[in-house]
């Protein structure tokens, strides 16, 4: 196997492991997003997100400070017990395990 064909199945590895590790993080998410609207009642957004059209499933995606902005103070309440994790967060808890598993890491 030729060291470019070899780079090719690296580069399709990784594209497939990139997808695997999102898909994945979706179940995490819907996870998180059923437990809390559970143990908020559904009162997931402030007033500020309400009236501003926020969807709350956003809320358990991408930044922090415009997550808790809109968070109802039911909703931060739930996230001190139960953290909110992003995608970045958990691609990095993923690839961790990974090295962890390889024994590269500690």
């Amino acid at each position: 196997m030729s060291k470019r064909h070899s780079g090719s199945a690296a580069v399709g590895f990784g594209i497939d492991l990139y997808r695997q590790i999102r898909a994945e993080f979706e179940d995490v998410r819907t996870a998180a997003y059923e437990l809390a609207l559970e143990e908020t009642r559904g009162r997931l957004l402030n007033d500020r997100g309400r009236n501003a059209g926020i969807d709350a499933w956003d809320l358990f995606i991408g930044n922090e400070a415009r997550a808790r902005a809109y968070a109802s103070e039911e909703l931060l309440e739930h996230w001190a017990a139960h953290p909110r994790i992003t995608v970045t967060a958990y691609e990095q808890q993923v690839l961790e395990r990974h090295l962890y598993e390889a024994g590269v890491a500690a």
